[in-house]
């Protein structure tokens, strides 16, 4: 089990330090306004309309950064900052997940193999680390440690899923503020650095995943031997 606590305790470090990083260039890069006095809300209109997608609406959400596109309610769902927010910080994350609502549109291959592991991954994680605690405990049931490696390889997958989804809506966000004249000269590096730093956190999860994996693997395979 101590292998298990240094790994969980280098990416719970990873992870906090990334996550105090994004807030804080979050932070600072809502000091930075829109010209013209855009908002959130109007960039991921305009964005939604220049790909000619006219069936996602734009809301407001409670929370600090809950930014999220719903594809199920075909909704996307921005923060109170954002949505209302004329800086840097609201329009790169209004661009990103209007991002995934083109992606939607364009029935882009990740994204759809990501939405069809939902369900999966959701009963996944409601139970894998009660099996995962009794095949630990429970050493003369090997198979029950197996179960609950197979149900945590889902959830591994589906954070390295999440990595091409997130990427290319970031990706397709930052191109469209550009050639739409969202950003400038100034302001379009402020918003790639932002999105930058949320990948980041995306990367982190996918990575301290594989890890935690690959030493329940290792305890398997040890009881094995």
């Amino acid at each position: 089990m101590m292998g298990y606590y240094v790994i969980f305790g280098v990416f719970m470090l990873l992870s906090w330090l990334i996550s105090w990083q994004l807030k804080s260039r979050f932070k600072k890069y809502a000091l930075i306004p829109m010209k013209f006095g855009i908002t959130g809300k109007d960039v991921a209109e305009k964005m939604l309309k220049d790909n000619g997608i006219f069936d996602v609406k734009v809301v407001s959400v409670e929370g600090e950064l809950s930014d999220h596109y719903n594809p199920l309610t075909k909704t996307v769902n921005l923060s109170r900052d954002v949505y209302y927010g004329n800086h840097v910080s609201a329009a790169a994350v209004s661009a990103h997940e209007c991002g995934h609502a083109v992606q939607h549109a364009e029935a882009y291959a990740w994204l759809q193999m990501r939405s069809a592991l939902v369900p999966t991954v959701s009963f996944a994680s409601n139970w894998v680390q009660w099996i995962m605690l009794a095949g630990i405990i429970l050493i003369q049931f090997p198979a029950i440690l197996l179960i609950g490696i197979v149900l945590f390889s889902l959830t591994t997958l589906f954070s390295f899923i999440t990595l091409p989804v997130e990427i290319n809506a970031s990706s397709r966000a930052l191109v469209w503020l550009n050639t739409a004249g969202i950003t400038n000269y100034e302001s379009h590096p402020k918003a790639q650095d932002a999105l930058k730093w949320a990948a980041y956190t995306y990367v982190v999860a996918a990575l301290g995943s594989l890890a935690t994996l690959l030493y329940y693997i290792m305890v398997y395979m040890g009881r094995r031997d």
